[in-house]
């Protein structure tokens, strides 16, 4: 009997915290470790940061972002509060400007692991989220732009996800032209309206500069079309380069993967909390939820792009793996055989005794085949 039988409550986990059973977990694991292949392919090196950190330390410069999205803890050593990170790019702009200051840049870092944010509204469920994702540091160009989001799109395709598109926002671009127009106390409202694609209340509230508000959102959607759009825009000199800009980045992105589907939504800003330039959110048309998300920031005092794709949602977007056959073997099987299995892409599950009916067995322990007159035989 298990010990958990008669304690119902042994069953619960806490909000947004879930197990993973055999076959989901491997399926992760298995994910994790293509994804992670692909970033190596091209030069990043894989770093792991740790699961707490001190709080100051953590969530000090871009980190303070985070601040609502963290939990913490008190340290019984120390007793210093510590905190779990809620997400890993600020562990790596860390590493790279403390522990790696040295090594010649550009500087390509990969990592993975598993984060624990508080939650959002209506979000609560994605407590416990993995993370994989790739940072470029040091150069702060539009080919290494293209660079982040063509490694991002072969990662999708080692995964078999079709439909794939990345959606791209310049938010300073934005808010450059908000912040010099319209009273700090009314931006809250317009930006709102801008979110919801609101067209007459950003008429209502757009002041000064509701016409280049306007065109801003009709250019939502195909790159080439909303970047023809933008450019008719009488962007101040000030933020005209945050255009140009993404307009570049655009072209680099196309030479590098011309056959990448690319949109633009030139009013998103939402969730851009420490990011200083082009950002990046990853789409399919096989799942209605987020792939992954990126874009440009300072890592310490340096330039740094990279992207965070969830692992979680890319193996909800692609195709179902087959699964492993297992083959029931008896307890002596020679070891060439087990070889022979495991390379040809059997598990094996080994017999811990003398079996009067091996293929009962085998069905009983849910395995595809079983061994049989020196072959495995399909059950």
């Amino acid at each position: 009997m298990s010990p958990y039988s008669e304690t119902p409550s042994a069953a619960l986990l806490p909000s947004g915290f879930a197990d993973l059973l055999p076959g989901e977990a491997e399926a992760e694991a298995r994910g994790i470790a293509r994804v992670m292949e692909a970033f190596s392919r091209h030069g990043y090196q894989r770093v792991r940061p740790p699961l707490l950190e001190f709080e100051s330390s953590l969530l000090g410069g871009s980190g303070e972002a985070l601040s609502e999205q963290t939990f913490r803890i008190m340290d019984p050593s120390s007793h210093r509060m510590m905190a779990l990170r809620p997400d890993m790019t600020t562990q790596i702009a860390r590493i790279a400007g403390v522990r790696l200051q040295d090594a010649p840049r550009p500087l390509r870092l990969s990592y993975s692991g598993s984060c624990v944010v508080i939650g959002t509204p209506g979000r609560e469920s994605d407590r416990q989220v993995s993370q994989a994702g790739v940072e470029l540091i040091g150069p702060d160009s539009a080919q290494a732009d293209a660079e982040v989001v063509a490694l991002g799109a072969e990662a999708l395709q080692e995964l078999g996800i079709d439909g794939v598109s990345f959606d791209l926002s310049m938010p300073a671009l934005l808010l450059g032209l908000i912040e010099g127009a319209i009273p700090e106390g009314e931006r809250a409202a317009l930006i709102h309206a801008l979110d919801r694609k609101d067209a007459s209340a950003v008429e209502e509230l757009g002041g000064s500069v509701r016409e280049q508000l306007a065109v801003m959102l009709r250019s939502a959607g195909p790159a080439d079309r909303g970047l023809e759009l933008l450019s008719q825009v009488d962007f101040p000199e000030k933020i005209r380069g945050h255009f140009d800009r993404l307009k570049a980045s655009v072209d680099a992105i196309r030479e590098r993967s011309p056959e990448l589907r690319l949109t633009i939504d030139p009013v998103d800003v939402r969730g851009w909390r420490y990011h200083t330039g082009l950002c990046v959110t990853v789409f399919s048309t096989t799942s209605r939820e987020e792939l992954g998300r990126g874009g440009r920031y300072l890592a310490g005092q340096e330039a740094a792009c990279g992207l965070t794709l969830r692992p979680q949602a890319l193996l909800r977007a692609a195709p179902v793996p087959d699964a492993r056959p297992r083959c029931y073997v008896p307890v002596d099987l020679a070891r060439a055989d087990l070889v022979e299995l495991h390379g040809s892409g059997f598990a094996t599950v080994a017999a811990l005794g003398r079996d009067q009916d091996p293929a009962a067995e085998a069905q009983r322990l849910r395995c595809t085949h079983v061994w049989r007159d020196g072959a495995a035989l399909p059950l």
